[in-house]
């Protein structure tokens, strides 16, 4: 019993960390600045999304404690948006139906970036536009910025040994700003 007792503290308190890298990620100024993300509530849950969908894809892919972490980790994250539903001033009345909405939300960006990463340039942007971009109109060029970001960071976070994400060692690549500012023609 205590064992389990311990375990499950341990997975919150890993789940708690992975959360933080999360949006840590998500609030990188750069995709803000150079990568068109609007800087707005939308925006800013939108990547928490993109970069909660890479992490729980890789999570439930780790077994049955993989899967655990994952279940942990999504309840941490509407734990979150309930948070900030209230803080916003909606009531109780209000925020269950809300999180409802932002648990399909989620469930179908996951759906749309995995079917996009694996059908192709087209279909990754397609998916890009209609949910990270829907209150926005991105260049082509920081579309495409975005869309190597996503690649890479995919790339980076299926790399990570399972073993290393229950420790919640979690290493996203940075966002190149300057790289994104060039190509879409601002600062320089």
């Amino acid at each position: 019993m205590l064992n389990m007792l311990r375990e499950h503290r341990h997975r919150k308190e890993t789940a708690a960390r992975l959360y933080d890298a999360v949006v840590a990620q998500a609030r990188q100024p750069g995709f803000y600045r150079a990568f068109g993300v609007p800087d707005t509530m939308l925006g800013r849950y939108e990547m928490v999304c993109l970069h909660a969908f890479l992490v729980l894809k890789r999570l439930k892919g780790g077994g049955p404690q993989g899967r655990a972490l994952a279940q942990t980790l999504h309840d941490l994250i509407f734990d979150d948006f309930d948070i900030a539903l209230r803080e916003a001033g909606l009531g109780d009345m209000g925020v269950g139906k809300r999180l409802k909405k932002l648990a399909r939300n989620l469930h179908g960006r996951i759906s749309a970036y995995e079917r996009g990463l694996v059908e192709g340039e087209a279909a990754i942007s397609e998916a890009l536009r209609r949910n990270l971009y829907a209150s926005a109109a991105p260049t082509d060029a920081q579309l495409a910025a975005m869309v190597t970001y996503l690649r890479d960071a995919r790339r980076a976070v299926d790399a990570l040994p399972v073993s290393g994400l229950f420790e919640a060692e979690l290493a996203f690549p940075e966002p190149d700003e300057e790289a994104g500012a060039m190509r879409t023609g601002v600062g320089g």
